[in-house]
């Protein structure tokens, strides 16, 4: 297998704003591709690479209003950075947020286009992996999330319970992908998704073909001509398998 899991896509209405947020909350460098998308990457980051997952938004007329099922965590290396991260964050523009986490030591906060992301207390397993933790995923079976994904990226099976399940790169850098039980999960449409990329990236056909042998479906999100492949896993998450541009 030949895919890794190289950024997270926003759906944004102003994503040079939500760029420049997002920039400044992880220390990244902007950049551009074009009108309407905005790249955020590591300083000095040579992309695509297993150390980093990149942040990618991209600018639509009206994002969807709906239950978000993937989301950011970001890691803190003790309790006074998480305090420091929270009041920064604030600063920015980010507001508290209540998805019923109830009494908890992570902090859960809203960019300023609505997102939810959480600032999580100082916690060992994510020591090493850059600002971003990790990158959450609910879904209604962990398990089935890791009957797909564990097969369709090139990423190791760290935890696997009936409520939680964490893959990380095999490389052992950068966040960990985590696929999250929650009760009322349902299929909605998403202003946030996975995207993934073949290596070489000519094997973009390729392992498409081998995701659709394992179970992803072609998915029409209005993207018209376009070379990336716009994908739904067997839970209906839409994602993109990124070709050459």
């Amino acid at each position: 297998m030949t895919l890794q899991l190289v950024q997270v896509n926003f759906k944004a209405r102003d994503d040079s704003a939500l760029g420049q947020f997002w920039a400044e909350v992880l220390g990244w460098e902007v950049s551009s591709e074009g009108p309407g998308v905005t790249n955020l990457v590591p300083v000095g980051f040579d992309w695509p690479d297993p150390s980093a997952v990149c942040i990618d938004l991209v600018r639509v007329p009206d994002p969807e209003s709906v239950k978000y099922r993937v989301h950011i965590e970001l890691a803190t290396t003790s309790d006074a950075h998480q305090a420091e991260l929270v009041a920064r964050l604030t600063e920015l523009g980010a507001t508290p947020a209540d998805v019923g986490q109830g009494d908890v030591p992570w902090t859960v906060l809203a960019d300023p286009e609505g997102n939810v992301f959480s600032v999580l207390e100082p916690r060992e397993l994510y020591r090493d992996t850059g600002p971003i933790a990790a990158v959450v995923v609910d879904c209604a079976d962990p398990r089935a999330m890791v009957r797909f994904w564990g097969e369709a990226i090139d990423w190791t099976v760290h935890e696997l319970t009936d409520d939680r399940a964490l893959l990380r790169s095999v490389k052992g850098v950068g966040p960990y992908l985590e696929f999250r039980r929650t009760p009322d999960d349902e299929i909605v449409s998403t202003r946030i998704h996975l995207d993934v990329m073949s290596d070489p990236v000519e094997d973009q056909a390729k392992e498409v073909a081998r995701l659709e042998g394992l179970g992803a479906v072609r998915a029409d999100v209005g993207q018209g001509d376009v070379s990336w492949v716009v994908l739904a896993d067997p839970a209906g998450n839409e994602f993109c398998v990124l070709g050459r541009g």
